[in-house]
């Protein structure tokens, strides 16, 4: 498989509202956040990448909710978990039982998550909790292969 499931860190630097397509205006505070999403295409994890773009400013491109978060200047990207296997709404479940603070409707438009994008004010609690929600993800798509 040449992609899977990758969850961004990001970091909010300011408070601010964004608008998010047709979300419309969500307020963000300053903190920490993680974004899930899949990389399954023929690009597979280069759409990290991708992202990293966005977020420096290199590409202005909004397909996707995370992009218009990921647009903003007070929005960067500090780290990201990949995960060779399709666990994309198996992560992000895990992170919004673990972390709470799901921004509703967020990143999943496609399933029937609550969110896949969860918010944090401790950067280690959050990668932690990111870490271990692939890992638990993965393990458990392996068992059912």
């Amino acid at each position: 498989m040449a992609g899977g499931t990758y969850t961004l860190v990001l970091e909010r630097h300011s408070d601010g509202p964004i608008e998010v397509g047709a979300l419309g205006y969500i307020d963000f505070p300053a903190g920490w956040y993680a974004y899930t999403g899949s990389a399954l295409g023929p690009g597979g994890f280069s759409r990290v990448e991708r992202h990293r773009a966005v977020a420096s400013g290199d590409n202005d491109a909004r397909h996707w909710h995370v992009d218009y978060l990921l647009g903003d200047d007070a929005t960067s990207v500090a780290t990201a978990v990949r995960t060779a296997a399709d666990v994309e709404c198996a992560v992000a479940g895990r992170l919004v039982d673990a972390v709470g603070d799901g921004v509703p409707d967020f990143g999943c438009s496609d399933c029937d998550c609550p969110s896949h994008l969860v918010g944090c004010g401790d950067r280690e609690e959050l990668v932690s909790a990111v870490e271990r929600a692939h890992k638990v993800a993965a393990r458990e798509s392996r068992q059912f292969e």
